[in-house]
């Protein structure tokens, strides 16, 4: 199915897995995006029988489209979950993997660690049949355009991009419409994120609410052949996490946006 319509447990922050999974089902959603990042949202365990994350997908109807696995991929403990999620994502039948760069404060440090690592777990993809989707985040891939030279670098067909309609504002400053189409061929995953703010500003609110053209993301993305899945990612204004039902809503209501413009 082209450009399935995904919900991102990332949304259900401080909530449950559980949770997460019922309130995407309830919005609407038939896909997700589950999450496994360590520190942060760990809804998936890589190290518990995958067995009760099949019931519960069951039960809420949804088909998982990929993975959320962040990690510090400048260190060798980051590598190590990056390596086990995409194991974990390959038994499990998902076929990306989504991460970022992570690391330090210096971003000479932070590339030349991710450097030594990614070849390691494009390997493992490659072996695997996963694609890694490196997310538009930090300093060294703030946006779509200065995210080239890294993947240049890289070399691999299996690691692409992931892009964040609103990370890009978030790290560069710049937007989604006049950024992705600089690298809509290297795309494999899109998180659908909207923001009220500029740069440096978190506020990641429902799909609708902020000032992502969505309407022209999306029709850059079709003329370009783009089949791959959109992931609704709502962050709010960080911790703490608004009420659940609050969380709820506003998936609802990004869903229905969303649909409007024809997805599904």
């Amino acid at each position: 199915m082209a450009n399935p319509l995904a919900g991102h447990t990332n949304t259900y922050h401080t909530y449950g897995h559980e949770e997460a999974l019922a309130g995407i089902a309830d919005a609407g959603f038939r896909h997700v995006e589950l999450s496994t990042v360590p520190g942060w949202t760990e809804h998936v365990d890589l190290d518990a029988d995958p067995g009760e994350t099949r019931r519960l997908l069951d039960h809420y109807a949804l088909t998982p489209v990929s993975l959320s696995a962040h990690s510090d991929l400048t260190t060798s403990e980051g590598l190590e979950h990056g390596i086990k999620a995409v194991r974990w994502a390959a038994d499990f039948g998902i076929p990306i993997v989504n991460t970022a760069v992570g690391g330090h404060q210096s971003a000479d440090e932070n590339e030349a660690g991710f450097l030594g690592n990614i070849g390691t777990m494009a390997d493992e993809a490659e072996r695997a049949g996963v694609v890694i989707g490196l997310e538009i985040h930090g300093d060294i891939m703030a946006s779509g355009e200065v995210t080239l030279p890294l993947l240049e670098k890289i070399g691999r067909d299996s690691v692409k991009i992931n892009y964040d309609t609103a990370n890009v504002v978030f790290y560069s400053g710049d937007s989604a419409v006049e950024d992705l189409p600089k690298v809509v061929d290297q795309i494999v995953h899109v998180h659908l994120k909207d923001t009220t703010g500029g740069k440096g500003v978190w506020d990641f609110g429902a799909i609708g609410t902020g000032n992502v053209d969505f309407e022209d993301v999306l029709r850059i993305l079709r003329e370009a052949g783009y089949e791959g899945p959109y992931s609704v990612e709502l962050e709010f204004q960080g911790e703490p996490w608004p009420p659940l039902g609050d969380v709820n809503a506003a998936m609802r209501s990004s869903y229905e946006h969303l649909s409007a413009l024809g997805l599904r």
